[in-house]
């Protein structure tokens, strides 16, 4: 099909919403929204559901409100639109997201003529949407901009297709039952988008299922090994599961941070029903991994995995709690680490991992909400905060991180040391590594110069890995001092 005449008298261009005006779903965010506000909800949904799709929206629409100006626009298709507007065409807005959001969309962008939307009654969707167009607009032609093939019966019937976030394979076959108007390609990838939400380089935290292996001198154990290496495998996919649904429910609140509204759900790279589809296939596999190890590893991932769902429902809002709670999940991996290896974790272990782990948490907080006062908010979105929190959080942060060292440096002391180490005096090298490191973290959070996600931080900074390098280099004279005491150029 050729290209519409610009220069032509333009019919009405009835534009549809979900995926075509914005790259995201309405139905698919007020679901989310809803959960966030009980998840309890979840067991009313298919109540509503069987009076129908349009009174299940129109239930979901009278309890969570969109806020709309901060929704992912398609913006190249939206400045089209505000040329076809002032050029005099008429713009209708059609969509089967509830009225209320439909309303609420032409309020904030003052461009269309008439809205259509669903009510409580009617599900303006397919046949529906297309014989309310047509009802509106008589025998008079009209344009349809939309994204899905499900739009093909429309397109049909109209005078011209506007083909918005999709690609060329559907660009043709709108192109085949009526004139194509404009195409607008679809700009985001699913599974980039797929590979940024399951934040890969967060598995690095799995590591520490690692490190009871280490600490139990049973590294060279080819099968202990393996058991550690699913157990990390389990772990980090059930971890991207969680990111997921995180992530799903935080779509507001990361729309509001100066960072995470580039995440690709936040910023409709990603489609909620990808996601949705793929959180369960990684909790599935997951899952299906764990029972391959010890059942006590099972546990402890399902423990995980509870834990973090009440976090990204409940806990993260609750000051201090988040942060108790960010330090105890870091705490299970190394539980999870010594179940997959079926050894009993460490009480000194366990300490210095709760207040380690609670210092680089209160490190994440203090970060945003450094980011929050140089932005002039008030108010930490999605958490229960303000900047006025700063110093108290930066003493508790750093207390924290030298308890760690203390409970580092009682443990190297201790009697039990001697038994296990060969030369247990090179783990004091570890004591003012840590204090330089822990100093340095807040030193620098301080300044503003920490990313609001330390992990991230660490994995970049060339101090901190020479540091580990240093510290692995400790530890091996520690452990294996024996072997390697041959080949040191020492006295005597």
């Amino acid at each position: 099909m050729e290209q519409a005449n610009p220069q032509a008298v333009k019919p009405p261009l009835v534009v549809d919403l979900d995926g075509t005006l914005i790259k995201s779903d309405l139905l698919y965010e007020s679901v989310f929204g809803l959960l966030r506000i009980n998840p309890f909800y979840i067991f009313l949904l298919p109540v509503w559901l069987a009076k129908g799709r349009a009174h299940m929206k129109q239930m979901i629409a009278e309890r969570v409100s969109i806020h709309v100006e901060r929704l992912p626009w398609n913006t190249e298709f939206l400045d089209f639109l505000r040329a076809e507007s002032q050029a005099g065409r008429h713009l209708v807005l059609a969509t089967a997201s509830n009225e209320r959001y439909a309303r609420a969309v032409n309020e904030h962008l003052g461009l269309f003529d008439l809205v259509l939307g669903s009510t409580a009654t009617r599900n303006l969707k397919g046949s529906k949407k297309l014989r309310a167009i047509q009802d509106l607009m008589g025998d008079e032609p009209f344009s349809y901009a939309a994204d899905a093939p499900v739009d093909l019966n429309i397109w049909s019937a109209a005078s011209s297709a506007v083909v918005v976030g999709a690609g060329q394979g559907l660009a043709d076959r709108a192109g085949q039952v009526t004139r194509l108007e404009r195409h607008f390609p679809a700009t985001a990838r699913q599974v980039v988008g797929l590979g940024r939400a399951m934040r890969p380089h967060q598995w690095l935290k799995n590591l520490l299922i690692f490190v009871p292996l280490v600490l139990s001198h049973q590294i060279n154990n080819v099968e202990l090994l393996l058991n550690a290496l699913l157990g990390f495998i389990a772990f980090s996919l059930c971890a991207s599961s969680v990111y997921l649904l995180n992530d799903l429910l935080d779509l507001d609140s990361d729309r509001q941070h100066p960072t995470k509204c580039r995440r690709p759900f936040a910023a409709g790279e990603l489609s909620i029903p990808v996601g949705v589809a793929a959180l369960v296939a990684l909790l599935l596999i997951a899952f299906a991994i764990a029972f391959s190890l010890p059942t006590y590893f099972v546990y402890v991932l399902a423990i995980y995995y509870a834990f973090t769902m009440a976090y990204s429902i409940w806990l993260k809002r609750a000051a201090l709690i988040d942060g108790l709670v960010l330090a105890g999940l870091y705490t299970m991996r190394l539980i999870a680490g010594a179940a997959a290896i079926d050894v009993r974790p460490t009480f000194w272990l366990l300490a210095f991992s709760i207040f380690i782990f609670l210092s680089l948490a209160l490190i994440k907080r203090y970060s945003e909400l450094l980011h929050l006062h140089n932005a002039s908010q008030e108010k930490l979105a999605g958490r229960a905060y303000r900047p006025v929190d700063q110093e108290t959080l930066a003493q508790l942060g750093t207390a924290s991180g030298y308890l760690a060292v203390l409970v580092l440096a009682l443990y190297i002391n201790g009697d039990t040391v001697t038994e296990q180490y060969a030369r247990p005096e090179a783990l004091w090298f570890l004591c003012p590594m840590m204090l330089y490191w822990v100093s340095r973290m807040w030193l620098l959070t301080r300044r503003g110069e920490m990313h609001d996600d330390p992990v991230v931080f660490t994995v970049r900074d060339v101090r901190t890995w020479w540091l580990a390098l240093i510290a692995g280099g400790a530890l091996l004279v520690a452990i294996f001092w024996v072997q390697l005491r041959p080949f040191l150029p020492l006295p005597g």
